[in-house]
């Protein structure tokens, strides 16, 4: 037993070490470290993105000639997506839209690829292959009617969106091709939003929503490892909607509008901001006002992309932050962390601790000596004079046959 306690303090110290060397490259790629170690390895990363930028072009020049073919499902497919890492709010704005055509009368379906998901384990891929030859199916997260997998075998954010949106079938896979063909066939879908969808070229699209976060638009306009762009600049040409989130302030965006502008000069560009509406107790469910938490000395802690905005949404609501822990984006907590995190912010004196929605659902059963809650973020329109309805109607309901065949 000695033994065994041993080699597991080994592991988890192998692991928290490899996390901190992680971390520590993820800061180098968002400049929020400048030193000799950070310039020689920002060296490095720069010449893998070259390497990266060859990539994508092939990939692109591969498909443009139809060498590579993508495959349209016969029904109206929305992309929402974005040419960067994280961090632009996208699933509020997969909530909002799926909710939104939903009311509307579609039969929606949300095609997500589960990215940190648990996949199906090799013993049971190597007997369904014996057994019948079957392809895999698809993880099926939500029919519609029942959530039927946890966080950890669905990922964070098809679960969160599968617990949001009853009546909505949310579907995993890899291959969202034969994804999407599920979600038709078996659930009768007749609308797809595919989630995180911009770089996935296999299917195609009937309408393209880039999201571009404003308090970060491009990063330091490197493309991955360097920098934190997925693609070139120029690929903002494939949107027919470009929605700026985070957005404080319309007059500040106009340098950020005449980039995109520089790279697509016919898109709709809306500007939207993700707005905090209550706390949620993760223990109880109940809900707090944002009041709450004003004048109070809070802890947080987050596994997401861009720490730095929902931090400063927790100050923007008058509260102090005495303790701050951050993880990598989508980092699957153990017990023994966040049992630390709770031990560190109880010691540091914070009346409560505070986490993001996404965060939330990736956390062991395990709570703190004082309150813990999650924040719960909505989506609201700041430009154009119209809410998220309209929008939704006159972007895809009254173009249907046009988007089909598009």
């Amino acid at each position: 037993m000695r033994l065994k306690a041993l080699y597991r303090l080994y592991k988890e110290s192998i692991l928290r070490n490899f996390n901190r060397g992680i971390q520590f490259i993820v800061d180098v790629v968002y400049d929020r470290i400048n030193n000799n170690i950070a310039d020689s390895i920002g060296f490095i990363l720069n010449i893998l993105s070259i390497v990266f930028s060859q990539i994508i072009k092939i990939r692109y020049f591969l498909y443009d000639k139809r060498l590579l073919k993508n495959s349209p499902l016969g029904c109206l497919v929305i992309v929402v997506g974005n040419i960067t890492v994280g961090g632009t709010g996208k699933t509020p704005v997969v909530e909002k839209l799926a909710k939104t055509l939903q009311q509307n009368g579609r039969k929606v379906g949300i095609i997500s690829r589960g990215y940190k998901s648990k996949n199906e384990s090799l013993s049971k891929k190597i007997l369904r292959f014996v057994t019948n030859g079957a392809v895999t199916p698809p993880k099926i997260v939500s029919d519609g009617k029942n959530v039927l997998l946890g966080s950890k075998l669905a990922g964070d954010e098809p679960y969160m969106l599968a617990n949001n949106l009853p009546g909505v079938v949310v579907v995993c896979d890899k291959n969202r091709v034969k994804a999407g063909y599920f979600a038709i066939k078996d659930f009768g879908c007749d609308t797809l939003v595919l989630d995180d969808g911009f770089q996935y070229l296999k299917l195609k699209g009937s309408l393209n929503i880039c999201l571009v976060d404003s308090t970060n638009p491009f990063g330091n306009e490197h493309l991955l490892p360097r920098g934190i762009l997925r693609e070139p600049l120029h690929r903002l040409s494939k949107a027919d909607y470009i929605l700026i989130t985070k957005t404080k302030n319309i007059q500040q965006c106009e340098e950020l509008h005449q980039t995109i502008r520089n790279h697509n000069s016919l898109a709709k560009i809306i500007y939207c901001k993700h707005t905090p509406r209550f706390l949620v107790d993760i223990k109880s469910e109940e809900e707090k006002n944002l009041d709450f938490i004003k004048e109070k000395k809070v802890a947080v802690f987050s596994g997401i992309a861009y720490p730095e905005s929902f931090e400063g949404t927790i100050k923007e609501q008058g509260a102090e932050i005495i303790y701050t822990k951050r993880f990598l984006d989508h980092h699957r907590f153990s017990a023994g962390e966040i049992k630390t995190v709770f031990m560190e912010a109880f010691a540091s004196g914070a009346e409560m601790i505070l986490t993001t929605e996404k965060d939330a659902v990736r956390l062991p059963k395990i709570f703190p000596k004082i309150p813990l809650y999650y924040l719960r973020l909505e989506i609201d329109l700041l430009s154009n004079e119209e809410d998220f309805n309209s929008l939704a109607q006159r972007i895809c309901l009254p173009q249907k046959d046009k988007l089909y065949n598009h």
